[in-house]
């Protein structure tokens, strides 16, 4: 991630360089998320002009995927796999004991890492066989 200040000139640029891509609209909005850390209000009518399809449209693929934000990420969010594998070995008291020790915690669903579970994402590093010590 680059910078999580807004620069619309600079998304333009990134949003134009996808215009060639196949589902350009969940890769652009991926893109944009990747160069901000979040996406921005005004990136969901860019993405739309662009690729020539309705903001609804693009709105419907942006609150369809939990990943992308609105606001800038907190550097220290850890996400925990909630996903059946994950619940089966105990996601859920892991992610009670991850929000009882302040850490800020996001459900996610399915990192692919389910032999491993309950799978945790700090930053970039996939975790298995989560604890709360591990994701300090």
């Amino acid at each position: 991630m680059s910078s999580n200040s807004w620069n619309a000139a600079i998304a333009e640029d990134v949003i134009a360089a996808l215009r060639d891509e196949p589902g350009p609209v969940l890769i652009a909005l991926q893109a944009i998320q990747e160069k901000f850390g979040f996406v921005h209000e005004d990136a969901l009518q860019m993405i739309a002009d662009q690729f020539n399809v309705s903001r609804a449209e693009v709105f419907g693929v942006f609150t369809y995927y939990h990943d992308l934000k609105k606001v800038p990420h907190a550097n220290n969010a850890v996400k925990i796999c909630a996903a059946e594998a994950c619940q089966a070995v105990g996601c859920d008291s892991l992610i009670a004991e991850a929000e009882k020790a302040g850490l800020e915690v996001e459900k996610a669903y399915c990192f692919g890492n389910c032999a491993l579970g309950p799978a945790a994402m700090v930053g970039n590093r996939l975790i298995g066989r989560a604890t709360l010590e591990k994701l300090k």
